[in-house]
């Protein structure tokens, strides 16, 4: 992770970012919803998208997406200008986004959500059939490779809490080959028992190598579980720092916006020139 904060410099050992925004705007009826907007997502670290409503969150999300596209400025995949033109291309070139509804089927279970579209199969046409054991086995390995335990693949997906349902969307990316994973944050409440389970499985699918993107709302949450921290205000690049920058006291200050952030931002750009007019 780059020290520098605001840098949209890849990695150490010379990789560009997953995915990379470059003054990036985006105007709703000529108002700019998000305006020059820059951020790197490198593989195997967290940034978490921090701002009140109307900050631009949603929008980044959905620029990320494959569902708004950009007026000005220019996405890049491994360094590459690409254009996502469509949710399906944005899964396409790996982009996997678990939004606030989840976008699963609450009747069915575990395995047939995690599987559905790919289901397994045995056997030879025209006797070809659905090989349930397998599906239920590629269930509990997806689920364990980002660090959840414990849930029954036959358990209908309307009987699991909000968590449980979050790691599923999670661990059905990852196991799909997602390498940028955007979370949005969940609009039911969670307990420190689901928040807990959200975080391991986040944390597991950075462990996995993938460029995570995750938007809260919770300052000490995402000081907890992230490796950067870019703080959205009217449309714009508020802060972008690092854990060295920042402990959780100090952002959950940073959010309120304030004297405070104007003065972090002011002092940021005297240290690191690169961020300009950001």
């Amino acid at each position: 992770m780059s020290t520098a904060a605001g840098s949209t410099a890849g990695r150490s050992d010379g990789a560009p970012p997953v995915l990379e925004l470059r003054g990036v705007t985006v105007r709703h009826g000529g108002v700019p919803a998000l305006d020059r907007v820059g951020m790197a997502l490198e593989g195997g670290r967290i940034t978490c998208l921090l701002g009140e409503n109307g900050s631009g969150k949603s929008t980044l999300v959905a620029l990320l997406s494959g569902l708004q596209r950009p007026d000005e400025g220019e996405l890049l995949l491994d360094g590459r200008p690409v254009r996502l033109r469509s949710p399906r291309s944005a899964r396409a070139a790996g982009i996997a986004t678990v939004w606030q509804d989840l976008a699963v089927a609450p009747l069915l279970s575990v395995w047939r959500n995690l599987c559905l579209g790919a289901e397994p199969t045995r056997g030879a046409w025209p006797l070809r059939r659905l090989d349930v054991d397998a599906a239920r086995e590629t269930a509990v390995r997806a689920l364990a490779g980002i660090g959840v335990t414990g849930v029954d693949p036959d358990q209908p997906v309307s009987t699991l809490q909000a968590g449980a349902r979050q790691s599923l969307a999670i661990a059905r990316a990852v196991h799909y080959g997602a390498r940028a994973l955007v979370l949005d944050e969940p609009t039911e409440p969670m307990t420190i028992a689901q928040h807990t389970l959200v975080g391991q499985a986040v944390l597991g699918a950075r462990a996995r190598g993938l460029a995570v993107v995750l938007v809260t709302h919770n300052p000490r949450y995402a000081h907890l579980v992230g490796d950067r921290f870019l703080l959205l205000a009217r449309g714009q690049v508020a802060g972008d720092l690092t854990r060295a920058d920042v402990d959780s006291d100090d952002l959950t200050r940073l959010m309120a916006g304030g004297e405070e952030l104007t003065a972090l931002t002011t002092r940021l750009r005297e240290l690191h020139p690169e961020l300009g007019d950001r």
